[in-house]
């Protein structure tokens, strides 16, 4: 048959051929479209790099700075970087038919796309072609998003053009590529334009409508969701009716679409749009600007008067640290108690000066939290300088020290709460105080002194505990006396001669309710726990007793009635008023005065501060009382005047008065020593047998006669004007013989009220400097000549003489008595 030739097989061999040449040019074909695909991606890490998302995308850039209240309420808030106003807020946080609404309305697939949505977009370009003009965008929410975050950065056009378009798909696509559904969603919530610099719907819902975007009704979502679309056009504050048009229009889709039933549609089309005016509607700026301030000066180092003080910058800067961007200060204020405690501030200033400002602080006693801080009380009213914050400032604090004063005397055992103490005029090396009423009661208690706050008593006290020791131990409980540069601490303290704030007077009085331990209050949650003793819980609850209840024992607190430890204090000059006042859970201090210092006559902390601070009380509203229980170390025990020992070791002769007190550890501490005379209160007189009349030691007794010693109780020398003859002993009061009536040497005639050397100077506002005089030690009338003219009269246990200083100078006062006796000061007037 021979071969077949070669043409008849080569047509079999085509197909074999091709798919050989096929294969062998397969490799360089994969490597090719891998090329191009690591080109492409390549490309794409270039374009990715080369335009990289927005900062606000990115996390890079801070955001508004809230300083909100301890439940989230917002109290203040600063622009961003970008000028906007932005509350943080994630998709759980916000009302469930908001999100319903965004989604159905503005993308209903964005759960499915990868940014952008094809079908949209031909159905916008097809719109486009029919009608010459763009319809529809066809965006999904990533798109939108994207246009939100360029036009921040300052990128893109506001313009609606087939370019912008391609740039937002581009964005769009990488942020679907960088970020999860849940993050781009959240980015959406917290950046869409809701009006001026307001973004997101959380700051929208607050300052539209007041209420946090958990909170909206269906209404109030559809509007919201509708406020996007052109903002500046629906403003519910501005185009209320063009606002509820577009939002109706939200609403018509939900029911189009099923997603709300007919009902639900109806009831929110009924709801009327309306917002009041937008504006800076906040809570306790002054603290806000506090917390913000200390913030970042914590962050910088600051050590300026703006840095953040040790227990409350340090946490401050931790919480921005924490949450930002944007970032969020939280506080411990209580937004209910603020609010209450802003409108009381409110209410009251009607009633005062035009200059001047309030300062409020409530403080919970539990943790030292503060509830409510107003530094000023109205921060729009610019002619009470509303942007000082009088809670931080230091200022003289009156007699607001008095109770710490007697609670370190009743632990270091000088008193008891009936201790007798003397409010009589008195010099203490040139330091002659007097009293609010310039009057004198001679005789008082502990618990009459400070329930009353008498000057002259806590000014004896202070000088007996010593002012150095005073002032060292409040500075150990946060209370720093702040003295003029050189000065040394003195007994001017006790009655402010030095300046304290606000929140350390709170921060102490609140060791009324804290069995004696004070502390720094705190304004933010994480701020560290710094507490002190200031006094045992002993002293603490007699100290609280005596102001709430005047301290008797014999009187007890009726179960039922409001329960508040009140102090008052007014510094020289009536520069400022202050109230305290101590319950179970809450600690409140007022201030009311001019920050500039000014005078502010006839307003003092009695009639001008204590009302407010009740008030205060009265809306905070918590009534609630726990029941009080005495400490170990306390107990009831009667007393008796003068000596004041307990009444069981007092022999019944000796006991003129009887009163019921409150003692630490079982002791009645004695009657503090006779300034002026130093012997003991125990004496003797010398009564001759045979005329049962006094004598005194050298005078003869007579024929047949003996002279027999009885021992009696004496009062202070500073008080014998002010006893009463029932309050003598019978001994004392027996007369002397007649030839036996010369005064004791040994107790010489002296002049209390003005000391030798003294400078007077009158009181603010007036032309002539009135004091009180007296002749310690006489026992008849007594004389009082000034400068040589006689100037009145004084019978002995009276309350002296009232002597009115009208002419600068210096001035000799004499008083002279019937045995020919006389003291003579010498003095100037200024």
């Amino acid at each position: 048959m021979g071969r077949p030739r070669a043409s008849s097989v080569l047509p079999a061999s085509l197909p074999w051929r091709a798919l050989a040449a096929r294969a062998a040019a397969q490799p360089v074909r994969a490597r090719a479209v891998a090329l191009a695909l690591l080109v492409a991606a390549a490309a794409l890490f270039a374009l990715d790099r080369a335009f990289p998302l927005p900062a606000a995308a990115r996390g890079d850039t801070p955001g508004t700075l809230v300083v909100l209240a301890e439940d989230g309420t917002p109290l203040r808030s600063w622009a961003g970087a970008d000028g906007s106003l932005r509350f943080p807020v994630t998709p759980d946080a916000v009302s469930p038919h908001y999100l319903q609404a965004l989604l159905h309305y503005e993308d209903r697939w964005f759960a499915w796309h990868p940014g952008v949505n094809p079908v949209a977009l031909a159905r916008a370009a097809w719109q486009w072609a029919w009608h010459g003009r763009i319809v529809s965008g066809g965006s999904t929410l990533t798109m939108q998003l994207a246009r939100m975050l360029d036009a921040a950065h300052g990128d893109g056009s506001g313009q609606r053009s087939v370019a912008t378009k391609l740039r937002q798909i581009a964005r769009a696509l990488q942020l679907e590529a960088h970020l999860s559904k849940p993050e781009i969603l959240t980015l959406y919530l917290n950046h869409a334009p809701m009006g001026g610099q307001v973004q997101g719907v959380e700051m929208a819902s607050r300052a539209y409508l007041g209420k946090p975007a958990l909170e909206l009704s269906p209404a109030e979502a559809a509007l919201l969701v509708a406020l996007p679309q052109t903002p500046s056009r629906l403003r519910p504050d501005r185009a209320p009716a063009a606002a509820q048009a577009a939002r109706d229009k939200v609403l018509a889709r939900m029911l189009r679409l099923g997603v709300w039933d007919a009902a639900t549609v109806a009831d929110a089309k009924l709801e009327r749009v309306f917002a009041p005016p937008l504006r800076a509607r906040w809570l306790a700026p002054l603290a806000a600007e506090r917390l913000r301030r200390e913030a970042l000066g914590a962050g910088r180092g600051s050590t300026g008067a703006g840095a953040a003080s040790a227990p409350i910058g340090a946490a401050v800067a931790a919480s921005v640290r924490a949450t930002a961007p944007p970032s969020t200060i939280r506080s411990t204020l209580d937004a209910g108690v603020q609010t209450r405690l802003e409108q009381v501030l409110l209410d009251r200033l009607a009633s005062l000066p035009e200059h001047v400002s309030i300062a409020a602080l409530v403080v919970d006693n539990h943790d030292l939290a503060v509830r409510g801080y107003a530094g000023s009380a109205d921060f729009t009213d610019n002619a009470r300088a509303p942007h000082v914050d009088m809670v931080r400032a230091a200022r003289s604090p009156g007699s607001t020290l008095k109770p710490f004063l007697y609670a370190m005397a009743l632990d270091d055992g000088l008193v008891h709460s009936e201790s007798l103490l003397i409010d009589a005029p008195q010099n203490f090396g040139g330091y002659a105080p007097g009293n609010f009423e310039s009057a004198f009661s001679g005789p008082v208690s502990l618990s009459d002194a400070l329930q009353r706050s008498l000057n002259v008593p806590a000014v004896d006290l202070l000088d007996r505990l010593g002012p150095a020791r005073f002032a060292a131990q409040l500075r150990n409980a946060g209370v720093k006396l702040r003295i003029a540069e050189g000065g040394a601490p003195n007994l001017s303290l006790i009655l402010g001669g030095g300046g304290t704030t606000l929140e350390e007077l709170v921060g102490a009085y609140a060791a009324l309710a804290r069995d004696g331990v004070a502390g720094v209050v705190r304004l933010t949650p994480d701020a560290p726990r710094i507490e002190t003793r200031l006094m045992s819980p002993g002293a603490a609850f007699i100290v609280r007793e005596i102001l709430e209840n005047g301290g008797r024992p014999d009187a007890p607190f009726r179960e039922g009635t409001s329960r508040v430890a009140w102090k008052t204090g007014t510094s020289f000059g009536f520069r400022d008023a202050w109230a305290v006042g101590v319950t179970d859970r809450y600690t409140v201090g007022v201030w009311v005065g001019r920050p500039d210092g000014t005078p502010n006559p006839g307003h003092f902390g009695a009639n001008t501060s204590a009302p407010l601070a009740r008030d205060l009380l009265a809306a905070l509203g918590n009534t609630t009382q726990r029941p009080r229980s005495v400490p170990p170390a306390v107990r009831a025990l009667d007393i008796c005047w003068p000596l004041g020992l307990a009444a069981a070791s007092t022999p019944p002769e000796h006991c003129h008065v009887r009163r019921a007190a409150w003692v630490l550890d079982g002791t009645a501490p004695p009657t503090l020593p006779d300034r002026v005379n130093g012997a003991s209160l125990l004496t003797t007189a010398w009564v001759n047998s045979a005329t049962s009349l006094r004598v005194r030691p050298g005078c003869p007794a007579g024929p047949g006669a003996s002279v027999a010693a009885r021992p009696y109780v004496r009062w202070p020398t500073l008080l014998e004007p002010w006893i009463p003859g029932e309050w003598r002993s019978s001994t004392e009061r027996i007369a002397f013989a007649p030839p036996c009536t010369q005064q004791d040497l040994s107790r010489g005639l002296r002049i209390t009220g003005i000391e030798h050397g003294s400078i007077i100077r009158a009181a603010p506002d007036q032309r002539s400097a009135v004091v009180r005089v007296q002749a310690i030690g006489a026992h008849d009338a007594v004389t009082w000549l000034l400068d040589g003219r006689l100037v009145g009269s004084t019978e002995p246990r009276s309350p002296g003489l009232r002597l009115t200083l009208d002419r600068a100078g210096d001035h000799a006062l004499t008083a002279l008595d019937v045995d020919g006796r006389y003291e003579r000061v010498v003095f100037s007037v200024r």
